[in-house]
């Protein structure tokens, strides 16, 4: 069953890393037949929040905020791509995902995190999964930790390690199973 799945990019540091964890799970998902548009802050040019998307009249607010409202409504998860900065959630992140609320609500996420050392970013992604929850699209229980980016993933996506073919394998089946099981529940309405 095809599947909109956006995946969203936490950094727009010039020579970020992140890219390619996002390229790879892009290419993933795409493989398994579901939509995967990249959401990348870099190249949305967001200025810090001043206004939620909802707080703009109708048709108001600028042109990125539309497209992506667009794209978030029509999706059935998301994938948070995720650095470790300071222990917390890239500000780029923070600032890309508080643009909006409603358009999370009653849709799965999960958590991709990384890192160029060995903790692979988990310490950012307890952080972000009490941030998903409140925003309305709470996380799956797995996460995808890749340490050492720079050496795991290519600049293309291409993964340069065995281990983490089998382990995104099943942290998008489960991604999957939890976007079609909410999927199915919204058809029939949700609680407001």
């Amino acid at each position: 069953m095809s599947l909109t799945i956006p995946v969203i990019l936490g950094s727009v540091r010039s020579d970020r890393i992140g890219i390619r964890a996002a390229r790879f799970l892009v290419a993933r998902l795409e493989a398994r037949g579901h939509a995967a548009p990249l959401v990348d802050p870099a190249e949305l040019g967001l200025l810090l929040l001043d206004r939620m998307y909802k707080e703009y009249p109708p048709g108001g607010a600028p042109e990125p905020l539309e497209r992506l409202a667009a794209l978030y409504r029509g999706a059935d998860a998301f994938l948070v791509v995720s650095g470790e900065y300071n222990h917390g959630v890239p500000p780029a992140l923070s600032n890309t995902l508080d643009h909006f609320l409603e358009e999370y609500y009653w849709r799965p996420s999960a958590i991709c995190c990384y890192s160029a050392g060995q903790f692979g970013g988990v310490r950012a992604a307890m952080a972000l999964r009490a941030m998903l929850a409140e925003l309305g699209m709470p996380s799956i229980p797995s996460l995808l930790p890749i340490p050492r980016l720079q050496k795991a993933v290519d600049p293309e996506g291409v993964p340069q390690e065995d281990w983490l073919e089998r382990a995104a394998g099943r942290f998008l089946d489960e991604l999957a199973w939890y976007a079609e099981a909410l999927r199915e529940r919204r058809r029939g309405g949700t609680p407001y």
